[in-house]
């Protein structure tokens, strides 16, 4: 089983992207969709120049207008984007002809629901299955039903409610690309540097 990779999301502060920078996930998150962690372009460009260049960075996005989305991506404060809406297909394959003169790989988010009822979408790079939430688009903290993804092939990355209690038991059982964290990172609203610590070294030690 290869290293399962990390993404922590919705950083926001200056002493978020020290705390990354200290401990070295693979990916961070930068949302730009509405939300309680939502920064704007200036925010981002401010943090992404204090980032580890070994971290690479994603940008969320719910339903974005696609120029919006290409003029971040030209600004160079992300280096993914993660489509976290109802983006069509349609919707993705113009998104990738405007930015055909960059090769900047495409994250789409699926809400599970109880019934797994939906089609994978072949010009996205990676899925991520997060738990549904009639009232947001993700990062509500919830885990899903995690026997639903049992029969998905292929690498994605795994959202939803994961924390340091049941890191060990989302990777032993689904084998995700990725564990995406966002408020499994949290005290109080805010990233804490202690429990990004304690889950990137506990992930790091699973074989």
């Amino acid at each position: 089983m290869k290293q399962t990779k990390i993404k922590i999301c919705g950083l926001s502060r200056r002493q978020d992207i020290e705390a990354v920078n200290h401990y070295l996930p693979d990916y961070i998150g930068f949302v730009f969709a509405k939300s309680k962690r939502q920064i704007d372009l200036k925010s981002a460009i401010n943090l992404k120049k204090l980032l580890n260049s070994k971290i690479q960075s994603v940008g969320v996005f719910v339903n974005h207008p696609i120029d919006e989305i290409s003029d971040i991506v030209e600004s160079g404060v992300i280096d993914l984007i993660q489509l976290h809406g109802d983006e069509d297909a349609k919707y993705i394959k113009n998104l990738r002809e405007k930015l055909s003169s960059r090769e900047t790989m495409i994250i789409k988010a699926v809400r599970v629901k109880s019934k797994f009822d939906f089609e994978e979408n072949e010009m996205v790079d990676y899925h991520l299955y997060d738990s549904f939430d009639k009232n947001i688009y993700g990062g509500g903290g919830q885990t899903f039903d995690w026997n639903l993804l049992k029969e998905i092939k292929g690498p994605f990355f795994l959202a939803g409610g994961i924390q340091l209690s049941n890191v060990e038991l989302a990777i032993n059982q689904l084998n995700p690309y990725c564990i995406d964290l966002s408020s499994g990172v949290e005290s109080n609203g805010f990233k804490d540097p202690e429990k990004i610590k304690k889950i990137i070294e506990k992930v790091r030690r699973i074989k």
